[in-house]
């Protein structure tokens, strides 16, 4: 599996501006409210949101077969949080562990 973390923000130029200057980051935007970043070491991004920031990580694994892994998840008592979606990327779901921690599994399928 791959891994990508994504965080929220609430401005996204601002935050892009922190990483750049701070950590020589480059970013690829994705629409108006999402930016990804590289030459970090790990994939990810930032989503930009207008909510309280609680958890701002998402860790975001990667699975070809999103049905498959689903299925996997909720039989071993995970529960799906967020049902499967399309975005620029391809598409994905987030589900919640047995301890409560929210993750999410994306697919370019």
């Amino acid at each position: 599996m791959n891994l990508v973390v994504e965080f929220k923000a609430k401005d996204l130029e601002k935050i892009k501006a922190f990483y750049t200057k701070s950590f020589d980051w480059s970013f690829t935007d994705y629409g108006p409210t999402y930016t990804a970043f590289s030459e970090s070491g790990v994939k990810g991004g930032f989503e930009k949101t207008e909510n309280d920031i609680v958890n701002g990580a998402l860790v975001v694994l990667y699975h070809k077969d999103l049905d498959s892994i689903k299925r996997k998840i909720i039989k071993s008592n995970g529960k799906i949080s967020k049902d499967i979606f399309s975005f620029p990327g391809g598409h994905r779901f987030h589900f919640i562990d047995p301890s409560g921690n929210e993750l999410a599994i994306w697919s370019d399928k």
